[in-house]
């Protein structure tokens, strides 16, 4: 699998589900403007694409690969029979999807609540942890997002992007360069994502 793998298409009839081996997995929607929204980064050990599998339906976002890697696809019966003889992998897949409503709701909280820059801390923060590589520089986001998908992410105009990770950029929060963001003050990225007049 190449980088810009199309796994799963929006709209498309749920016949598998796709277990990530090796590889991370950007999950948009389009907008009316034709725009994509970013709405999470699957890792390896995730699965992806079980809802429309166990519900029906048809897909809700398109799911593409970040980079070469590895995936398992798992047809729908034989997903379904497996769940079915197995209650315990049934409860941890129904907690995964769990975890991921609240991180949904995280970033709603967020957004009422926080100043774009200080959003903007939380989830790098929130991204450095979960994907990060550490270096001499500091800790490396292994995620290749350009400007437009990160500030989808956070539900902002490219302007306002820039304008917000010009501010972390300054505090030497963190360093940017093309689809490359290095966190160099986790434990500072981490308090100023808890920040109310970080505007």
């Amino acid at each position: 699998m190449d980088a810009g793998t199309v796994l799963l298409r929006v709209g498309e009839r749920g016949h598998n589900a796709i277990l990530i081996l090796r590889s991370f997995i950007k999950i948009a929607v389009p907008t009316v403007s034709g725009r994509e929204t970013l709405l999470s980064i699957r890792l390896p050990g995730d699965m992806i694409g079980e809802a429309s599998v166990l519900n029906d339906r048809p897909r809700t976002a398109t799911a593409t690969a970040c980079g070469p890697g590895l995936v398992s696809v798992i047809g729908r019966s034989t997903l379904r029979d497996f769940l079915s003889t197995r209650p315990a992998v049934t409860m941890q897949l129904a907690g995964i999807v769990a975890d991921r409503l609240r991180w949904a709701n995280d970033r709603r909280v967020d957004a009422a609540t926080y100043p774009v820059a200080s959003r903007l801390a939380r989830i790098l923060s929130e991204m450095a942890m979960a994907y990060g590589v550490r270096s001499r520089e500091g800790i490396e986001i292994g995620v290749e997002l350009t400007q437009t998908e990160m500030s989808t992410l956070i539900g902002v105009s490219d302007v306002t992007l820039q304008r917000a990770l010009r501010r972390l950029r300054d505090a030497g929060l963190v360093s940017t360069g093309y689809r490359r963001t290095i966190v160099t003050d986790a434990e500072g990225l981490r308090t100023f994502g808890e920040r109310l007049d970080a505007e």
